[in-house]
């Protein structure tokens, strides 16, 4: 599971402006935000250094 939607919030960016960013389609971000699926541990890191945060802030403890 990923924090990606919240963070996304957080910082007032939109999910078109990060695929954008990453080079990916908006579907595919769209995936990654509703945890359809999951990044690939590259993409996760680059998302994080786009939205400025800590890989590890992107991802949520499984409770």
């Amino acid at each position: 599971m990923n924090r990606i939607k919240e963070v996304l919030a957080e910082k007032g960016v939109k999910q078109t402006w990060l695929a954008e960013q990453l080079g990916k389609s908006y579907n595919m971000v769209n995936g990654y935000v509703q945890n359809r699926q999951q990044p690939r541990l590259e993409v996760l890191f680059e998302i994080a250094k786009i939205l400025g945060v800590k890989p590890q802030d992107l991802i949520k403890e499984k409770k």
